[in-house]
């Protein structure tokens, strides 16, 4: 039965239904950043590994201090990197420095902040000491054989530092799919040509690209003009190239939208055309035999780019396996929206003083106002079967925007 004007919550679990199977590959450590790791990473020791010193200072048997000595004679000197050493005498101390494994005999650590050394003695200035106090203490933070990244996450500096430390000199990650990225219209020229009255530059391309960089995606670009016969052959070829295929335009109901047909043509099974939505209705997203996935994006930029963050992100996520919840936030202001349709909102978003993430509802002209996108940071999603949304309720919000 073909899915027709489906609710947004049904486009979300079909696109899970047809996740994609990315194949694996492993990287060089310092060309990981970016990627999504395809195994997780396991403490091989504990972490820290040892007992390790935290200040530069001296080490000290705390019951000593705590029978009334506050003056102790240096043994020796603990740097970090050397082998572990032993105090002799209880009554005595090892100077240490950060990072260091602590000496056997002692317990505690004494800055240096808290200390007068002269003669080879430390005398301690304070009366009160806390047992322990100064040492970050073997597998206090991560027992050896703990999952520390589970696949299916994005490496960020964090990750790769991980990485390093557990001694993975290369890593398997997603190997992400090959992407071709349409634009189609005979009102689209060049970026660098001037258009006529009746042309537009093609953009909406250059900012899926763009985003799907941002996701580790590689993609390349192609036009394809409002030309049935034209576009059957282009894309019969292109698609056994591709893994993903991306169009911008040609999927509505006007007389040079071939899009559909065209597909049809190539056996693409079409999962579902049109979302109960603003912006954005009509979606298509449909499969080949060879898995290869089909992306058809209304022509607005508004909507083109909404569809993006809300659906091929999804689907990019499901696909890698990344689980996690949506970012949810407090309107600002209150809205108003009559159709019965799923809302995506552009708004910006704030950070009030308690800590409680706002977002300020700043409606555009359209789906057509993407210049509208680039005074917000992300879309708010309004439910369905609501006209009246008031100021300080709850609802997710998906950001296109770093703060940062």
């Amino acid at each position: 039965m073909e899915n027709v004007f489906i609710p947004y919550e049904k486009a979300l679990s079909i696109l899970e239904e047809h996740k994609g199977a990315f194949p694996q590959e492993r990287r060089d450590l310092e060309d990981c950043i970016g990627a999504h790791l395809a195994e997780d990473l396991i403490a091989d020791r504990d972490f820290p590994p040892f007992d390790r010193v935290t200040m530069d200072g001296i080490a000290i048997d705390f019951d000593s201090f705590q029978k009334g000595q506050r003056t102790f004679i240096i043994e020796s000197t603990a740097a970090a990197g050397t082998p572990q050493q032993t105090l002799n005498n209880s009554a005595n101390c090892i100077e240490v420095m950060t990072g260091a494994i602590m000496p056997l005999g002692v317990d505690t650590v004494v800055r240096y902040e808290d200390l007068t050394i002269d003669n080879n003695q430390a005398t301690i200035n304070l009366d009160v000491l806390n047992h322990k106090q100064n040492v970050h203490f073997k597998g206090m933070d991560i027992p050896k054989g703990t999952v520390i990244v589970k696949k299916g996450k994005k490496l960020s500096s964090a990750e790769i530092n991980i990485a390093a430390s557990i001694g993975k000199d290369r890593l398997l990650v997603s190997k992400m799919p090959r992407t071709l990225i349409f634009s189609t219209g005979d009102e689209l020229v060049p970026v660098n040509q001037s258009p006529e009255i009746h042309q537009i530059r093609r953009s909406n391309i250059y900012g899926i690209q763009a985003t799907l960089k941002e996701w580790g995606v590689s993609a390349d670009l192609h036009h394809l003009a409002d030309d049935k016969e034209q576009m059957l052959a282009t894309i019969s070829k292109l698609i056994e190239d591709y893994d993903i295929l991306i169009f911008t335009g040609g999927v509505s109901k006007g007389k040079f939208d071939y899009l559909p047909e065209v597909l049809d043509s190539l056996q693409v099974i079409k999962h579902f055309h049109k979302i109960q939505q603003r912006p954005g209705k009509p979606f298509w997203f449909g499969s080949n035999a060879k898995g290869k996935k089909i992306f058809a994006l209304p022509g607005n930029p508004v909507s083109s780019f909404v569809c993006v963050y809300m659906y091929l992100q999804f689907w990019l996520q499901k696909s890698l396996g990344k689980t996690g919840e949506p970012l949810y936030v407090k309107l600002k202001n209150d809205v108003e929206f009559q159709p019965n349709l799923v809302y995506f909102l552009e708004a910006t978003l704030e950070s009030s003083k308690d800590g409680t993430l706002l977002a300020n509802a700043i409606k555009g002209n359209g789906s057509g106002d993407f210049a509208n996108l680039v005074k917000t940071d992300g879309f708010l999603i309004l439910p369905q079967n609501k006209s009246q949304f008031f100021a300080n309720e709850v609802y997710p919000f998906v950001p296109y925007r770093s703060k940062w």
